[in-house]
């Protein structure tokens, strides 16, 4: 209720300082009351119990500083980094920049990360409190083997997160969108899938948005074949819609309203070019229960967001699990899995 009048001070203020002021806060105040178990929202993907699924995504607590907080403002699971094996300091500052009048934001942060043992203590320190955590891998900028780096951090990650998010999808670490190619990929994944175990958590890939129709169906191919727990569509956006900014400009990955339609758009074709066998995460532009709702029943299995938060606030996630509760009964369906892909079938 707060957050429509502190917003003006915040958006004064540097945006990525903003955003460590908004770490600090989750840091300080008291836990809130983690969502639901059993409603009507939840549902079971990649052997996980989902309590809803709306989820933070990775960006927001890189350093896995602030996942039960996000937790206890209503998201039904929280993803952390992404974390690289070695600290790195990222890109130069500037790196982020809020695009108001398109409610969208630029960011070229480049993997800023404490690092993998860093993130590692934290995760152990709260592995007994519960709920869906789940840890976005990387590799860092200047490594001579980045699938060494993923399979060093999936071998880390294994025993302290729910799930393992191997992120080939930002546009701020040179080459790294290059192992969404078919072959890169296939080997990425099997020296990611053994590093992890046989007991160990499922493993989602998050890949770009801006992928062309053989990219999707490559990608879809080899999704199957690895058996992924799910697929996350997409990340941020190098592309540039018609933005109204005067800091449209600036490079980086494009987040917020305008990810929108080309989200939406990536989702669907996914969601062909695995016939719905793979559970995807609906990632981009979502910022009310509509867009969520929408990204369901287009088959999202589960949806996050990041940027709408910055605008919207911390209440946003209550906002949103509340409207889909609504549009659940509205539509008439006994609970939330039964909807994902219903626009297939409705057509």
């Amino acid at each position: 209720m707060l957050y429509p009048l502190l917003r003006p001070v915040l958006f004064r203020l540097d945006a990525e300082r903003a955003h460590r002021l908004a770490i600090a806060a989750l840091k300080a105040l008291p836990r809130g009351k983690p969502a639901e178990a059993d409603g009507p929202l939840a549902s079971t993907v990649a052997g996980l119990h989902f309590p809803n699924p709306l989820g933070m995504a990775a960006g927001f607590d890189k350093d896995a500083e602030v996942p039960d907080a996000l937790l206890g403002l209503g998201f039904g699971f929280a993803e952390v980094g992404t974390v690289p094996p070695l600290p790195q300091s990222g890109n130069p500052k500037p790196r982020l920049f809020r695009l108001v009048e398109d409610r969208a934001v630029i960011n070229r942060f480049g993997f800023n990360s404490g690092g993998g043992e860093a993130a590692a203590r934290r995760l152990a320190a709260r592995r007994d409190l519960g709920g869906i955590v789940g840890v976005n891998i990387g590799a860092n900028k200047d490594s001579p083997d980045r699938i060494a780096d993923y399979a060093a951090m999936a071998a880390l990650m294994a025993p302290l997160a729910s799930y393992l998010a191997v992120n080939v999808s930002s546009p701020n670490t040179p080459g790294l969108r290059e192992l969404q190619d078919e072959a890169a990929l296939a080997g990425l994944l099997d020296a990611v899938l053994e590093a992890r175990g046989p007991d160990g958590p499922p493993v989602f890939l998050k890949v770009a948005p801006d992928l062309t129709p053989r990219d999707v169906d490559a990608i879809a191919r080899v999704a199957l074949d690895k058996r992924l727990g799910a697929l996350m569509i997409g990340n941020t956006t190098v592309s540039r819609p018609a933005l109204r900014s005067p800091l449209a400009h600036e490079s980086g990955g494009l987040s917020g309203a305008p990810l929108k339609p080309l989200a939406l758009q990536r989702l669907r074709d996914f969601r062909a070019a695995t016939g719905g066998v793979i559970p995807l995460v609906g990632i981009g532009g979502i910022a009310t229960a509509d867009d969520a709702w929408e990204r369901i029943c287009a088959g999202a299995s589960l949806v996050q967001l990041y940027t709408a938060m910055v605008y919207e606030g911390p209440g946003i996630a209550r906002r949103i699990v509340a409207g889909l509760e609504q549009r659940l009964r509205h539509a008439g369906f006994a609970n939330i899995a039964a909807a994902v892909g219903s626009e297939a079938v409705r057509s």
